[in-house]
């Protein structure tokens, strides 16, 4: 649906009166108003799955953005809406691969509009643009300045933002050859750090990163080289490498970015930073470890704005979600998340803490670290140089009346002990461990020490999971797209055949039968065994129910889950 009227004097496309009709291209239909701006906003929500929700942007051109920002849409979506409606191409970012700067316009005016030209002749400009506003105006002011019509595209806003860091921003071009070999004193690694071409160099990373959607960033010094990876849906991909001759500049670059201390190399350091790319404000956190070849550095990207946290989007079953959101009402007792590193159990809790959050209750989360705010929750950060770990942090939170209290991990035995006593005088607390699948999560509070009677009378249910990727929409897993007569890497998922993840979940609620085998301190496979005759899906099973129903592949399941003989 394209909505265009009769254009008016700024949003016209101005033809140069003295060239001859024959050689005039044809120019676009430039879609504008208050008409155009509400369609958009109403086939992205068709897109999103939530057709009738668009007068939540109150017609506000732009407004879809702020959904980006918060995690509820991707820059996919918003193109996909700009491009229906708009009727505009949308570009191959695989045919941008080279491209030069165009003669004459600035860094800042382009960035002002979110433009980049593409490609030119003597006649007409190809400039790809982040959305399709105000493109009248646009083209009679490159008219005007430059005697060319503007033939538009569409490109996604993070692609267009690093083209136009890398060919237009003048303050970081490099006048003469960097050396990249210099001294290593303190003093010289803080200014080689503040030079132009390592800036680039580390924003350019960051663009990249948020570009394709990365959730880590691995910078990795070998003997030889150094590597810059990506961790994409969970995969990590090498994206980058470079001279190992670049690693101290890079290094120092982000150690000052993190306020780390630079001239430290033989240490652990954590630090953060607070970084803004396009409309996205990130806090990355950062973490270096001594290696053979120099400090290994790991880049954690968060969303600061990250609002969206729906059971919708998890990948819960509705059998095993129903029972899941009637054991987090109860009013006391524990529930625990498991998985390993990144198998998103932090958004599983803050999706209960949305769900739980009301006026009634007193929520108070101590965590490490503070992933996402969420209004209306007491947030506390761990600090362990001054004392303020989560069993010190528990201590007092118990006496400030919570309702509902969230550890972020329970990492010893005095934090579980703790934690388990809060649930068993009137208190719902949930936290998170680092276990293989549910029934190990009772074997490691036995390990840690603590009292089998005191799990059974204080454990409702305990919840593992893990993250697999679906199958991209765009390609139907087979990574290739239709282009002409022949076939092209897929753009949505860079030819992977996987876009985004979903959760598999395995739900162990605690019946009579189990709490006994708890405090018999039964073994974690005789306990899984009892969960799966009362009804646990395993996380295999759960796994295989979504390749049936064509979310994932059997060889992302194998991959992801334990080749372990089903229990019976």
């Amino acid at each position: 649906m394209s909505d265009t009227v009769e254009t008016t004097e700024t949003d016209a496309w101005v033809p140069d009166e003295d060239a001859g009709v024959e050689d005039e291209p044809k120019p676009q239909e430039l879609p504008f108003g208050p008409d155009f701006v509400r369609g958009v906003h109403t086939e992205l929500y068709r897109i999103l799955g939530a057709p009738g929700s668009e007068t939540e942007l109150q017609g506000v051109a732009g407004g879809e953005w702020n959904l980006v920002t918060q995690g509820r849409a991707s820059e996919e979506n918003v193109l996909k809406a700009y491009a229906s409606v708009s009727g505009f191409p949308v570009l191959d970012e695989d045919d941008a691969g080279s491209l030069d700067a165009f003669p004459e316009v600035t860094f800042d005016y382009l960035s002002n509009w979110v433009a980049v030209p593409i490609s030119w002749n003597e006649k007409t400009t190809t400039v790809a643009v982040a959305q399709p506003y105000s493109l009248g105006l646009l083209a009679y002011q490159w008219r005007a300045m430059f005697g060319r019509d503007v033939v538009f595209t569409l490109a996604r806003r993070t692609f267009v933002e690093r083209l136009l860091g890398t060919l237009y921003d003048t303050s970081f071009t490099e006048e003469e050859e960097f050396n990249w070999q210099g001294d290593n004193s303190e003093q010289a690694l803080r200014d080689m750090a503040r030079e132009a071409p390592i800036v680039r160099l580390v924003n350019d990373m960051f663009n990249r990163a948020v570009e394709m959607e990365s959730s880590d960033i691995h910078v990795e010094p070998g003997e030889d080289q150094l590597a810059i990876r990506y961790r994409i849906d969970g995969v990590l991909h090498t994206v980058q490498t470079h001279p190992i001759s670049h690693y101290p500049a890079i290094a120092s670059r982000v150690k000052l970015l993190g306020g780390l201390n630079i001239a430290e190399h033989r240490l652990p350091q954590d630090g953060r930073i607070d970084l803004r790319i396009g409309t996205m404000e990130m806090d990355v956190r950062v973490s270096t470890v001594p290696t053979m070849h120099g400090e290994s550095i790991v880049l954690r990207l968060l969303q600061k704005e990250l609002s969206h946290f729906d059971f919708e989007n998890l990948g819960l079953g509705a059998d095993m979600r129903g029972m899941f959101e009637k054991l987090v009402k109860m009013p006391h007792g524990m529930i625990l998340v498991v998985g390993p590193t990144g198998s998103g159990k932090t958004t599983t809790l803050y999706c209960v803490m949305r769900m739980l959050n009301s006026d009634t209750r007193k929520i108070i989360t101590i965590e490490d670290p503070v992933e996402y705010q969420l209004p209306g929750l007491t947030q506390i950060q761990v600090r362990s140089q001054i004392g303020l770990s989560f069993a010190s942090g528990l201590r007092s939170i118990v006496r400030q009346d919570p309702d509902v209290i969230l550890v972020g991990e329970i990492r010893d035995r005095e934090t579980a002990e703790i934690a388990i006593h809060a649930a068993l005088t009137g208190h719902l607390v949930l936290s998170t461990l680092h276990t293989n699948d549910a029934a190990g999560a009772i074997s490691r509070l036995l390990e840690m020490g603590v009292e089998s009677f005191l799990i059974s009378s204080a454990l409702l249910c305990v919840l593992s999971q893990r993250l697999i990727r679906k199958i991209c929409d765009e390609c139907s897993g087979t990574g290739m797209q239709s282009a002409g007569a022949g076939e092209r890497k897929c753009r949505n998922c860079g030819g992977t055949g996987y876009k985004g993840r979903v959760g598999i979940f395995e739900l162990l609620n605690l019946s009579d039968d189990l709490r006994r085998a708890i405090n018999d301190r039964r073994d974690s496979t005789e306990i899984a065994a009892i969960g799966r005759r009362h009804g646990m899906r395993t996380l295999r099973e759960d796994g295989e129910e979504k390749v049936k129903r064509g979310v994932t592949t059997p060889a992302e399941i194998a991959r992801v889950c334990q080749l372990d003989a089903v229990i019976e």
